[in-house]
C-alpha cells in the first residue's frame, strides 16, 4: 500500500519541481517505487493474498506505470544532458 501511494505522491510533487534535475530525481524515486509495488503485488499473488483476476488486473496497469516512468526517465536524462 504504502509504495503503491508513494508513486501518485512524488509524481505530484514533481509537478512543482525547482529544477529539471529536481523533476528527474521524484520521477526516479517514483520509478523505484512502482518497481517495488510489482514486487509486492506479486507477492500477495504468490501467497494468495489476492486471487488471480485481482493481481491480474493490477499488475497490468503497475507495468503500464512502469513503462510510463521510464520513458519520462530517459526522455528528462536525454533533456538535460543537452
Amino acid at each position: 500500500m504504502r509504495s503503491g501511494t508513494a508513486v501518485g505522491a512524488l509524481v505530484a510533487e514533481a509537478v512543482h519541481a525547482q529544477s529539471g534535475a529536481d523533476f528527474l530525481n521524484k520521477m526516479n524515486i517514483a520509478l523505484k517505487e512502482a518497481n517495488e509495488t510489482e514486487y509486492w503485488l506479486s507477492l500477495l499473488k504468490d501467497t494468495n493474498y489476492i486471487e488471480m483476476n485481482q493481481y491480474e488486473s493490477i499488475d497490468k496497469d503497475c507495468k503500464e506505470l512502469v513503462a510510463l516512468l521510464v520513458s519520462i526517465v530517459k526522455s528528462m536524462k536525454n533533456t538535460l544532458n543537452k
